[in-house]
Protein backbone atom coordinates (compact mmCIF):
# COMPACT_ATOMS: atom_id res chain seq x y z
CA UNK A 1 0.00 0.00 0.00
CA UNK A 2 1.02 3.64 -0.66
CA UNK A 3 1.56 6.01 2.92
CA UNK A 4 3.80 8.89 3.73
CA UNK A 5 6.56 8.19 5.30
CA UNK A 6 10.04 10.02 6.78
CA UNK A 7 12.72 7.18 6.18
CA UNK A 8 14.69 9.17 9.15
CA UNK A 9 14.79 12.24 11.58
CA UNK A 10 15.94 15.71 10.14
CA UNK A 11 14.34 17.82 7.52
CA UNK A 12 11.12 17.38 4.94
CA UNK A 13 14.22 16.02 2.39
CA UNK A 14 13.26 12.68 4.58
CA UNK A 15 9.97 12.16 3.78
CA UNK A 16 8.37 10.45 0.41
CA UNK A 17 5.42 8.37 -0.86
CA UNK A 18 6.29 4.99 -0.53
CA UNK A 19 5.18 1.25 -0.76
CA UNK A 20 5.11 -0.26 2.41
CA UNK A 21 3.41 -3.55 3.88
CA UNK A 22 -0.53 -3.52 4.26
CA UNK A 23 -1.27 -4.17 7.73
CA UNK A 24 -3.67 -7.09 8.42
CA UNK A 25 -5.99 -8.21 11.15
CA UNK A 26 -4.19 -10.33 13.77
CA UNK A 27 -6.17 -9.90 17.09
CA UNK A 28 -9.45 -10.64 17.67
CA UNK A 29 -10.63 -6.87 18.46
CA UNK A 30 -8.85 -5.55 15.31
CA UNK A 31 -10.52 -3.34 12.88
CA UNK A 32 -8.77 -2.85 9.05
CA UNK A 33 -9.80 0.55 7.77
CA UNK A 34 -9.78 1.77 4.27
CA UNK A 35 -8.87 5.32 4.69
CA UNK A 36 -9.85 7.80 2.78
CA UNK A 37 -8.45 11.25 4.73
CA UNK A 38 -5.95 11.54 7.49
CA UNK A 39 -5.35 15.22 8.96
CA UNK A 40 -2.51 16.80 9.61
CA UNK A 41 -1.02 17.31 13.44
CA UNK A 42 1.93 19.37 15.04
CA UNK A 43 3.07 16.32 16.22
CA UNK A 44 4.02 15.53 12.80
CA UNK A 45 6.15 17.84 12.49
CA UNK A 46 7.62 16.77 15.48
CA UNK A 47 8.00 12.97 15.04
CA UNK A 48 9.63 14.44 11.61
CA UNK A 49 12.17 15.99 13.96
CA UNK A 50 12.77 13.53 16.55
CA UNK A 51 11.87 13.36 20.01
CA UNK A 52 13.59 13.02 22.97
CA UNK A 53 13.62 8.98 23.42
CA UNK A 54 11.64 8.28 20.69
CA UNK A 55 13.38 4.76 19.05
CA UNK A 56 10.49 4.40 15.56
CA UNK A 57 11.27 1.31 13.26
CA UNK A 58 11.78 3.09 9.73
CA UNK A 59 10.46 3.96 7.31
CA UNK A 60 8.05 4.93 9.35
CA UNK A 61 3.97 6.34 8.42
CA UNK A 62 3.11 9.89 9.43
CA UNK A 63 -0.47 10.66 10.77
CA UNK A 64 -2.62 10.46 14.12
CA UNK A 65 -5.79 11.28 12.72
CA UNK A 66 -7.63 9.41 9.93
CA UNK A 67 -11.81 8.58 8.27
CA UNK A 68 -12.64 5.49 6.19
CA UNK A 69 -14.11 2.70 5.73
CA UNK A 70 -14.24 -0.78 7.42
CA UNK A 71 -13.47 -3.56 5.84
CA UNK A 72 -12.83 -5.98 7.92
CA UNK A 73 -13.37 -7.09 11.34
CA UNK A 74 -11.71 -9.59 14.18
CA UNK A 75 -13.74 -12.38 15.68
CA UNK A 76 -14.60 -10.60 18.54
CA UNK A 77 -15.74 -7.23 16.98
CA UNK A 78 -19.43 -7.02 17.89
CA UNK A 79 -19.97 -3.20 16.77
CA UNK A 80 -18.86 -2.86 13.91
CA UNK A 81 -19.17 -4.52 10.59
CA UNK A 82 -17.04 -4.04 6.87
CA UNK A 83 -18.97 -1.22 4.89
CA UNK A 84 -19.33 1.20 8.22
CA UNK A 85 -18.74 5.36 7.44
CA UNK A 86 -15.40 5.28 10.68
CA UNK A 87 -13.10 8.15 12.48
CA UNK A 88 -10.19 6.87 14.77
CA UNK A 89 -9.37 7.63 18.33
CA UNK A 90 -5.31 7.83 17.59
CA UNK A 91 -4.40 6.72 21.77
CA UNK A 92 -4.23 3.12 21.70
CA UNK A 93 -4.08 1.86 25.52
CA UNK A 94 -4.31 -1.63 27.34
CA UNK A 95 -7.67 -1.08 28.90
CA UNK A 96 -7.00 -3.06 32.19
CA UNK A 97 -4.64 -1.30 34.05
CA UNK A 98 -5.44 0.63 37.05
CA UNK A 99 -5.70 3.80 34.69
CA UNK A 100 -7.54 2.14 31.85
CA UNK A 101 -10.13 1.02 34.62
CA UNK A 102 -10.36 4.47 35.90
CA UNK A 103 -11.21 6.33 32.49
CA UNK A 104 -7.22 7.59 32.58
CA UNK A 105 -6.47 5.90 29.60
CA UNK A 106 -3.90 8.23 28.43
CA UNK A 107 -1.80 7.88 31.80
CA UNK A 108 -1.18 3.93 30.66
CA UNK A 109 2.14 3.04 30.81
CA UNK A 110 1.57 1.23 27.08
CA UNK A 111 -0.40 4.31 25.74
CA UNK A 112 0.84 4.69 22.32
CA UNK A 113 -0.19 7.49 19.58
CA UNK A 114 -0.59 6.65 16.02
CA UNK A 115 1.80 8.33 14.03
CA UNK A 116 4.15 8.73 17.04
CA UNK A 117 4.62 5.50 18.67
CA UNK A 118 2.92 3.32 16.14
CA UNK A 119 2.47 3.29 12.22
CA UNK A 120 0.01 6.15 11.05
CA UNK A 121 -3.02 7.44 9.14
CA UNK A 122 -1.14 8.94 6.01
CA UNK A 123 -1.69 5.64 4.35
CA UNK A 124 -4.35 3.42 2.47
CA UNK A 125 -5.05 1.08 4.89
CA UNK A 126 -4.60 0.78 9.22
CA UNK A 127 -5.52 -1.90 12.17
CA UNK A 128 -6.25 -0.47 15.01
CA UNK A 129 -8.67 -1.43 18.00
CA UNK A 130 -12.09 -1.89 18.10
CA UNK A 131 -12.38 0.71 21.18
CA UNK A 132 -10.07 3.51 19.03
CA UNK A 133 -13.05 2.97 16.24
CA UNK A 134 -16.71 5.35 16.09
CA UNK A 135 -19.01 5.27 12.97
CA UNK A 136 -19.06 8.71 11.51
CA UNK A 137 -22.44 10.15 13.26
CA UNK A 138 -25.11 11.96 10.43
CA UNK A 139 -25.81 15.56 12.20
CA UNK A 140 -29.15 16.66 12.58
CA UNK A 141 -30.94 18.42 9.54
CA UNK A 142 -30.29 20.69 8.13
CA UNK A 143 -26.96 20.66 8.45
CA UNK A 144 -24.89 18.45 5.57
CA UNK A 145 -23.35 15.17 6.39
CA UNK A 146 -19.56 15.03 7.72
CA UNK A 147 -17.00 15.42 4.32
CA UNK A 148 -14.38 12.85 4.74
CA UNK A 149 -11.99 15.13 5.37
CA UNK A 150 -14.24 17.33 8.10
CA UNK A 151 -14.54 12.93 10.04
CA UNK A 152 -10.72 12.98 9.57
CA UNK A 153 -9.14 16.41 11.33
CA UNK A 154 -11.94 16.00 14.24
CA UNK A 155 -10.68 13.39 16.69
CA UNK A 156 -7.11 14.06 18.21
CA UNK A 157 -7.79 18.26 18.71
CA UNK A 158 -11.27 17.76 20.17
CA UNK A 159 -10.41 14.93 21.98
CA UNK A 160 -6.99 17.03 23.40
CA UNK A 161 -9.74 20.22 23.81
CA UNK A 162 -12.45 18.93 25.09
CA UNK A 163 -10.27 17.28 28.13
CA UNK A 164 -8.26 20.16 28.87
CA UNK A 165 -11.27 22.36 29.01
CA UNK A 166 -14.49 20.05 30.64
CA UNK A 167 -12.72 16.82 32.63
CA UNK A 168 -9.10 18.92 34.08
CA UNK A 169 -10.27 22.81 34.07
CA UNK A 170 -14.02 22.37 34.49
CA UNK A 171 -14.83 25.13 32.44
CA UNK A 172 -18.44 26.46 33.99
CA UNK A 173 -21.03 28.82 32.45
CA UNK A 174 -20.13 32.57 32.66
CA UNK A 175 -16.52 31.84 33.40
CA UNK A 176 -13.53 33.42 31.18
CA UNK A 177 -11.50 31.31 29.18
CA UNK A 178 -8.30 33.17 27.28
CA UNK A 179 -6.79 30.73 24.43
CA UNK A 180 -3.36 31.19 22.83
CA UNK A 181 -2.95 31.03 18.90
CA UNK A 182 -6.45 30.74 18.12
CA UNK A 183 -5.09 29.75 14.14
CA UNK A 184 -4.02 26.22 15.79
CA UNK A 185 -6.76 22.91 15.74
CA UNK A 186 -6.57 22.66 19.50
CA UNK A 187 -7.17 26.42 19.88
CA UNK A 188 -10.19 26.67 17.48
CA UNK A 189 -11.11 23.72 19.09
CA UNK A 190 -11.25 24.88 22.22
CA UNK A 191 -12.82 28.45 21.39
CA UNK A 192 -15.96 26.01 19.99
CA UNK A 193 -16.12 23.99 23.56
CA UNK A 194 -15.61 27.03 25.50
CA UNK A 195 -18.22 28.53 23.72
CA UNK A 196 -20.54 25.62 24.00
CA UNK A 197 -20.43 25.26 27.84
CA UNK A 198 -21.20 28.74 28.18
CA UNK A 199 -17.34 30.88 28.85
CA UNK A 200 -17.00 34.53 27.92
CA UNK A 201 -13.75 33.98 25.36
CA UNK A 202 -10.69 35.90 24.89
CA UNK A 203 -8.36 34.47 21.89
CA UNK A 204 -4.97 35.82 20.61
CA UNK A 205 -3.29 35.74 17.14
CA UNK A 206 -0.76 37.45 15.72
CA UNK A 207 -2.89 37.39 12.15
CA UNK A 208 -5.87 39.79 11.95
CA UNK A 209 -7.55 37.34 9.02
CA UNK A 210 -7.62 35.13 12.17
CA UNK A 211 -8.93 36.81 14.19
CA UNK A 212 -11.75 37.82 12.06
CA UNK A 213 -12.06 33.55 11.72
CA UNK A 214 -12.53 33.42 15.60
CA UNK A 215 -15.02 36.45 16.06
CA UNK A 216 -17.61 34.09 13.32
CA UNK A 217 -16.84 31.51 15.97
CA UNK A 218 -17.86 32.98 18.19
CA UNK A 219 -14.86 34.71 20.04
CA UNK A 220 -15.79 37.69 23.21
CA UNK A 221 -12.35 39.09 22.97
CA UNK A 222 -9.65 38.98 20.10
CA UNK A 223 -6.33 40.44 20.62
CA UNK A 224 -3.34 40.57 18.39
CA UNK A 225 -0.33 39.62 20.36
CA UNK A 226 1.96 40.64 17.67
CA UNK A 227 0.73 43.87 17.71
CA UNK A 228 -0.67 44.79 21.41
CA UNK A 229 0.16 44.19 24.93
CA UNK A 230 -1.79 41.26 25.80
CA UNK A 231 -1.63 41.36 29.43
CA UNK A 232 -3.07 44.80 29.21
CA UNK A 233 -5.52 43.96 26.79
CA UNK A 234 -7.13 41.06 28.41
CA UNK A 235 -6.88 42.96 31.43
CA UNK A 236 -8.75 45.77 30.04
CA UNK A 237 -11.50 42.85 28.98
CA UNK A 238 -12.01 41.70 32.15
CA UNK A 239 -12.18 44.75 34.71
CA UNK A 240 -8.48 43.74 35.98
CA UNK A 241 -9.99 40.77 37.05
CA UNK A 242 -8.36 38.08 35.05
CA UNK A 243 -9.52 34.99 33.61
CA UNK A 244 -10.69 32.26 35.58
CA UNK A 245 -8.58 29.34 32.80
CA UNK A 246 -6.15 29.52 30.39
CA UNK A 247 -5.67 27.43 27.59
CA UNK A 248 -1.90 26.70 27.28
CA UNK A 249 0.26 24.81 24.41
CA UNK A 250 2.71 27.28 23.59
CA UNK A 251 4.89 27.41 26.94
CA UNK A 252 7.74 29.39 27.36
CA UNK A 253 6.75 32.21 25.40
CA UNK A 254 3.63 32.73 27.08
CA UNK A 255 3.91 30.93 30.40
CA UNK A 256 4.67 34.41 32.61
CA UNK A 257 1.70 36.39 30.53
CA UNK A 258 -0.21 33.11 31.38
CA UNK A 259 0.36 33.80 35.00
CA UNK A 260 -0.21 37.19 35.03
CA UNK A 261 -3.27 37.11 33.94
CA UNK A 262 -5.11 34.25 35.93
CA UNK A 263 -7.99 35.39 38.31
CA UNK A 264 -7.90 34.28 42.33
CA UNK A 265 -8.30 30.36 42.23
CA UNK A 266 -7.42 30.24 38.23
CA UNK A 267 -6.91 27.30 36.35
CA UNK A 268 -4.44 26.88 33.83
CA UNK A 269 -4.21 24.01 31.76
CA UNK A 270 -1.70 23.21 29.15
CA UNK A 271 -0.99 20.23 26.69
CA UNK A 272 2.47 21.60 24.69
CA UNK A 273 5.08 23.38 24.68
CA UNK A 274 5.77 24.66 21.50
CA UNK A 275 8.49 27.18 22.10
CA UNK A 276 10.46 26.03 25.11
CA UNK A 277 9.80 23.28 27.62
CA UNK A 278 10.87 25.19 30.55
CA UNK A 279 8.99 27.18 32.51
CA UNK A 280 9.00 28.97 35.93
CA UNK A 281 6.71 29.43 38.69
CA UNK A 282 6.22 32.48 41.49
CA UNK A 283 5.41 29.83 44.27
CA UNK A 284 4.36 32.48 46.42
CA UNK A 285 2.13 33.87 44.20
CA UNK A 286 0.62 30.16 43.40
CA UNK A 287 -0.47 29.45 46.51
CA UNK A 288 -1.34 32.83 47.69
CA UNK A 289 -4.04 33.37 44.69
CA UNK A 290 -4.70 29.48 45.04
CA UNK A 291 -3.90 28.77 41.74
CA UNK A 292 -4.34 24.94 39.68
CA UNK A 293 -1.98 24.19 37.57
CA UNK A 294 -2.71 21.30 35.42
CA UNK A 295 -1.20 18.90 32.13
CA UNK A 296 -3.56 17.15 30.28
CA UNK A 297 -2.68 15.06 27.15
CA UNK A 298 -5.48 13.73 25.07
CA UNK A 299 -8.65 12.12 26.00
CA UNK A 300 -10.41 8.70 27.39
CA UNK A 301 -12.63 6.57 25.81
CA UNK A 302 -15.61 8.29 27.59
CA UNK A 303 -14.15 11.45 26.06
CA UNK A 304 -14.32 10.19 23.09
CA UNK A 305 -17.67 8.51 22.91
CA UNK A 306 -18.77 12.00 24.34
CA UNK A 307 -17.40 14.46 21.90
CA UNK A 308 -18.58 12.27 19.09
CA UNK A 309 -21.99 12.28 20.57
CA UNK A 310 -22.09 16.34 20.59
CA UNK A 311 -20.71 16.26 16.70
CA UNK A 312 -24.05 13.84 16.35
CA UNK A 313 -26.04 16.51 17.23
CA UNK A 314 -24.44 19.47 15.63
CA UNK A 315 -22.08 20.79 17.56
CA UNK A 316 -17.99 21.06 17.37
CA UNK A 317 -17.85 20.13 13.78
CA UNK A 318 -14.39 20.81 12.62
CA UNK A 319 -13.06 23.92 11.03
CA UNK A 320 -11.18 22.30 7.75
CA UNK A 321 -8.09 24.81 6.61
CA UNK A 322 -7.25 22.78 3.04
CA UNK A 323 -6.81 19.56 1.57
CA UNK A 324 -3.66 17.55 -0.40
CA UNK A 325 -3.64 15.06 -2.05
CA UNK A 326 -0.79 12.41 -0.56
CA UNK A 327 1.70 12.64 -3.66
CA UNK A 328 1.84 15.93 -2.23
CA UNK A 329 1.92 15.47 1.40
CA UNK A 330 5.17 16.99 2.35
CA UNK A 331 3.73 20.41 1.12
CA UNK A 332 0.60 19.97 3.58
CA UNK A 333 3.45 19.49 6.24
CA UNK A 334 5.16 22.67 5.20
CA UNK A 335 1.74 24.50 5.13
CA UNK A 336 1.60 23.56 8.66
CA UNK A 337 4.53 24.05 9.49
CA UNK A 338 4.72 28.02 8.14
CA UNK A 339 1.40 28.54 10.22
CA UNK A 340 -0.77 30.23 8.26
CA UNK A 341 -3.72 28.33 8.63
CA UNK A 342 -6.81 28.26 10.44
CA UNK A 343 -8.00 24.84 11.64
CA UNK A 344 -7.10 21.72 10.11
CA UNK A 345 -4.62 20.21 7.21
CA UNK A 346 -6.14 17.18 6.12
CA UNK A 347 -4.55 15.05 3.37
CA UNK A 348 -6.99 12.86 1.19
CA UNK A 349 -6.15 9.12 0.51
Amino acid sequence: MRALVIRGHGDFSQLEVAEVPKPAVSGHADVLIRLRAAALNHLDLWTLRGLPGLSLRFPHTLGGDGAGVVEEVGGQVSGLRPGDKVMLNPGISCHHCEYCLAGEHSLCETYRLLGEHLPGTLAEYIVVPEQNVAVIPTPPDPQPELTWPEAAAFSLVTLTAWRMLMVRAGVRPGETVLIWGIGGGVSSTALKIAKLAGAYVIVTSSSAEKLDAARELGADVTVNHGTEDVVKAVLAATERRGVDVVIENVGEATWDRSLRLLSRRGRLVTCGATTGAKVTVDVRRLFWYQWTIMGSTMGSDQDFREVVRLLGQGHLRPTVDSVFPLDRGADALRHMERGEHFGKIVVEI
